[in-house]
């Protein structure tokens, strides 16, 4: 028995290790019944193993837990949520959340352990998530799973689930080729606000077909990129001479970008909507200034660490 991996009480009564070790300083416990050498140090892996051998076999790693297994951006949580087909397998252990999923639900192996399908495990989090937070899980689902939102839409169709009305409305919102959740953030601060949808991902390219330059949002027909900038901008002195060059190729392509930080989204949101407004007006995009709906997803809600 390997020590240094969770382990069982009766896999350590099997091995020949007596419960009153179990109880001394030589290991430490994960859940009851549940534990691993003291000498290894807590992670959020050892936890999701951990739950898991509590259930019985064929039971997976399910909504929040199996997004952040899979390497999903989505919002911490102080629960494992694992998911069985009957009911009397559920275990409610402290900090362990069950779940009773239908037969033949879909599952896949990832990382050596049983995790929802994609399609289900967007909507499992529809049933834990707002909006824009379930909008980042699926671009970044897309990545993580080498899948097209067309597909996700697609898969999510075909299910009957309860919560999937409120994951095929946000499947709405996902596209593909976005490379940061903050860019979806902003796309979506945008779109909330009733302006036109920018381009996410947009590549200029030369004549022969190689890329210049590559915009997170843009409005193709005004010239106008919207370009989100974390700190790794301004902090890494590479980052901001390669960032320099790239200004002065795109004055030259004839292009304007509007700059956003995590401030401006955060604490200045209406103001960051009126800076984007106004250069789309001064590049002849004809339309109304931001509308009312966007605050409750914005106003005094930074996002919290995510898995």
């Amino acid at each position: 028995m390997d020590e240094r991996r969770p382990f069982t009480r009766a896999d350590a009564v099997a091995a020949g290790i007596s419960p009153w070790l179990l109880r001394g300083s030589r290991y430490r416990r994960i859940f009851w019944g549940v534990f691993i050498s003291a000498e290894v140090e807590p992670t959020d892996e050892e936890r999701v193993i951990g739950a898991l051998l509590v259930h019985p076999a064929g039971a997976w790693a399910s909504h929040r837990t199996a997004a952040a297994w899979c390497g999903v951006v989505v919002p911490d949580s102080s629960f494992v949520h694992v998911s069985v087909t009957k009911a009397k397998d559920r275990r409610w252990l402290l900090d362990i959340k069950p779940h009773v999923a239908p037969v033949g639900t879909p599952t896949r192996m990832w990382r050596g352990i049983r995790v929802s399908d994609p399609v289900r495990m967007f909507v499992e989090l529809a049933s834990m998530l707002d909006l824009v937070d379930l909008v980042v899980a699926g671009d970044n689902l897309l990545r993580v799973f080498r899948m097209t939102a067309a597909t996700l839409r697609a898969g999510l169709e075909r299910t009957r689930d309860y919560w999937s009305p409120a994951a095929r409305h946000a499947a709405a919102y996902v596209r593909d080729g976005v490379d940061s959740p903050m860019e979806t953030r902003l796309r979506m601060l945008i779109v909330l606000a009733g302006l036109p949808e920018p381009v996410a991902g947009h590549a200029v390219r030369a004549d022969n077909g190689d890329v210049l330059v590559r915009f997170d949002l843009a409005y193709r027909e005004q010239r106008l990129a919207i370009e989100y900038h974390g700190t790794h901008h301004r902090d890494d002195p590479r980052t901001w001479e390669r960032d320099l060059r790239r200004s002065e190729l795109v004055d030259q392509l004839g292009w304007h970008l509007v700059h956003v930080t995590s401030k401006d989204l955060f604490d200045t949101p209406a103001g960051t909507l009126r800076r984007i407004w106004l250069a789309a007006a001064r590049l002849g995009l004809t339309v109304p200034p931001p509308q009312p709906g966007w605050e409750p997803h914005f106003t005094n809600r930074a996002p919290r660490p995510a898995s």
